[in-house]
């Protein structure tokens, strides 16, 4: 099965080795057939602590890092 891959912001960096990503995707609501936003917070693996609130940034689904960290980094995004 594939990894999962997303697009968010750096909304936080203060952990060590860790960055706090902002995810938000655009879906139809099934009744009202309204276009909603759904944001969602993924804590992802940084091993060289260089990525800084407001970098736009690529994460990769992998193994468990620790109870709530299961995505890295895989590199900026424009």
């Amino acid at each position: 099965m594939p990894k999962k891959i997303l697009n968010g912001t750096v909304v936080s960096d203060k952990p060590n080795k860790t960055i706090t990503v902002l995810v938000e995707r655009k879906f139809q609501h099934p009744i009202l057939k309204k276009v909603m936003k759904a944001r969602k917070k993924y804590n992802a693996h940084d091993e060289e602590n260089k990525f800084k609130v407001g970098d736009k940034v690529s994460i990769r689904e992998s193994r468990p890092y620790s109870k709530n960290k299961k995505f890295e980094v895989i590199g900026e995004t424009k």
